[in-house]
């Protein structure tokens, strides 16, 4: 199914941020954020255990219960499983995207996308969120550490196990769709090859930016639209950098990525936008993407997103960009 029915609108929210990724956030401005993204009319919420080994889904789910259930869209995902036992968050060995939560809970996390774990990780989940009911569930980080030796056992695991419960459980009308949610454009492509289980959709992060974007271009977006899979935009914004952060992949930016975001915003200073208006709309104008979850700690982060997607751009702004090759020739751009 399309999930575009389980969406109000483009715009959502991600809640990587407020399990402490970077810095410690205090409880009352995580639990502004959300009010405001409530307030600003944001319906769709997305979250996971492994943000803060589930602190971005205790703050989630403490404002989402001030508010009716059947109002908004909830997703979060399986393949961590946030055990008691404790640990130093900082030490955590999570490969490429270790030290992201060093300020998160100390519970410790194991990676399982076995069907045992998939059913368990759900009903933690739904205990933090304080609900009794997921709408999406993604399957997450399947080809993290991609260049390592372990992600197609990983995945493997995932399609014998994660998948099969997930299918399962749309098909009972226990959550209404499932997906992936990922950072790797090969996983997707990979999973669009196979007979079943069939997705509904996915969450794919970081690639398909103005920094990040040809390979998506190339073969995964058209092959999604062909197959009516859906397209979730997360990380528009780059990890930040294009919203005048310091990070890119989780990480420090290189100083060729922050070469490119200055040339990027002298254009966009030129015209007289806004860069997060021409990230966000960059990452919506495929007719493959749905929505665009960016994250965010501060309330007033929240209205520049909403401003920024409604932000008039000019055809000429995304002109200069193909002819300085800042885009690819044939990326869609939002109509002039």
């Amino acid at each position: 199914m399309s999930i575009t029915s389980l969406l109000s609108g483009a715009l959502g929210f991600g809640t990587a941020p407020l399990g402490n990724m970077f810095r410690a956030i205090p409880e009352e401005e995580a639990a502004a954020t959300v009010e405001a993204a409530w307030d600003q009319g944001i319906r769709y919420f997305d979250t996971a255990p492994f943000y803060g080994a589930g602190l971005a889904e205790i703050r989630l789910g403490d404002v989402l219960a001030r508010h009716p259930r059947d109002q908004y869209t909830l997703s979060t995902k399986v393949g961590r499983v946030v055990l008691d036992e404790l640990e130093d968050p900082a030490t955590r060995e999570m490969g490429e995207k270790g030290g992201l939560f060093e300020h998160g809970r100390p519970n410790k996390m194991v990676n399982d996308y076995s069907a045992d774990a998939t059913l368990r990780s759900i009903e933690d989940s739904l205990t933090r969120l304080r609900t009794d009911r997921l709408d999406i569930v993604w399957v997450h980080d399947i080809a993290q550490d991609f260049y390592g030796d372990e992600w197609l056992a990983r995945y493997e695991s995932a399609r014998t196990g994660a998948f099969r419960v997930l299918t399962r459980l749309r098909e009972e009308g226990v959550i209404k769709a499932w997906g992936l949610g990922v950072n790797r454009v090969e996983p997707l492509e990979l999973t669009l090859a196979l007979d079943e289980p069939r997705p509904d959709a996915f969450l794919l992060a970081g690639r398909y930016t103005l920094l990040d974007h040809d390979r998506a271009l190339q073969r995964l977006l058209p092959e999604a639209a062909r197959q009516d899979v859906d397209v979730v935009v997360g990380g528009p914004y780059s990890s930040g950098i294009l919203a005048g952060g310091q990070h890119f992949e989780y990480q420090k930016a290189p100083a060729e990525i922050i070469d490119k975001v200055t040339r990027i915003k002298k254009l966009t200073e030129r015209h007289g936008i806004g860069i997060k208006a021409a990230a966000l709309q960059f990452s919506l104008a495929h007719p493959a993407t749905v929505a665009a979850i960016p994250g965010a700690t501060r309330p007033s982060r929240i209205a520049e997103d909403v401003a920024a997607l409604d932000e008039k751009i000019p055809a000429a702004f995304w002109q200069d960009l193909r002819d300085e090759r800042l885009i690819a020739a044939t990326a869609p751009v939002p109509a002039g």
